[in-house]
């Protein structure tokens, strides 16, 4: 099972990292968690940290287009590369990514 974590990020730099130090890197039944990172046109360095910290892909949209389009842009990205399960988060660090697990648990 692939489990891919889209990060929609404008202008997140500074909590990017907070973000992607928190997804679980290892979970129970299953077998490989990804992450993508959907810069929205930033104008600080979400991309070149995005880079820095590894994530395994980065789209990065030419000018700022909105949470709806970066989100639109990173399920249509995680479908194509195979995602079984689409888990979202937000490069704010507003939500809690250590209770993915918890998400997981509820599928059926």
């Amino acid at each position: 099972m692939k489990v891919m974590v889209i990060i929609p990020c404008y202008n997140e730099e500074k909590t990017l990292p907070l973000v992607i130090d928190s997804i679980p890197r290892a979970i129970p039944g299953v077998d490989s968690i990804e992450v993508l990172v959907v810069n929205d046109g930033s104008s600080d360095g979400t991309a070149a940290v995005a880079r820095e910290l590894g994530v395994d892909y980065l789209i990065t949209l030419k000018r700022n287009r909105g949470l709806a389009a970066a989100f639109e842009t990173g399920v249509n990205a995680t479908l194509e590369l195979g995602a079984d399960i689409i888990v979202t988060t937000d490069g704010d660090n507003q939500y809690p990514q250590a209770d993915i697990p918890r998400l997981l648990e509820r599928r059926t």
